[in-house]
């Protein structure tokens, strides 16, 4: 068991759900889907420090994990002071994909969540600005879904080259 991982028990009773160790000995740790706001909090202040949240990724994986979850969500955390990463892992569900916002905690993660909700339509409880940000306004559906139909547009040429 990790340093980190003995923490967050700590801390949050109940919130880990599991842990991997990755080449390079990357550590994630997986998280109940509605504590990742509470240990965000804690794994920001001391004495963890991980006070930047690099990425928020979306993973979709339409056979799900087996539990009823499609989506697996990983947020990617920096100790400036250390210099510690450690990713958190999420799983959404394949039917109503929600998981809570960790903009409070992280601003960074606004801009983040925003670009998972409009290519994967992972939705984020009370985040303050869920709109698209890649995809125009009026676009339907979410294009990074592997269920997504597949197909192009018409591409008008010119003979005056």
């Amino acid at each position: 068991m990790s340093e980190y991982r003995s923490l967050i028990e700590a801390a949050c009773p109940g919130a880990v759900v599991d842990e991997f160790e990755g080449p390079g000995d990357e550590l994630t740790i997986e998280i109940a889907r509605d504590r990742i706001a509470e240990v965000g909090r804690f794994l920001k202040g001391e004495p963890c420090s991980f006070k930047l949240l690099s990425d928020v990724t979306c993973a979709d994986f339409p056979a799900g994990d087996g539990r009823g979850n499609r989506f697996r969500m990983a947020y990617h955390l920096f100790s400036v002071e250390t210099g510690d990463r450690l990713r958190l892992r999420v799983w959404a569900d394949a039917e109503t994909p929600e998981v809570p916002s960790v903009t409070p905690v992280w601003a960074t993660a606004n801009w983040h969540e925003r670009e998972v909700w409009d290519m994967f339509g992972v939705r984020f409880a009370d985040h303050p600005d869920l709109s698209r940000i890649l995809m125009p306004f009026d676009w339907e559906g979410h294009p990074l879904r592997r269920d997504y139909p597949l197909g192009g547009e018409d591409v008008w040429f010119s003979d005056a080259v």
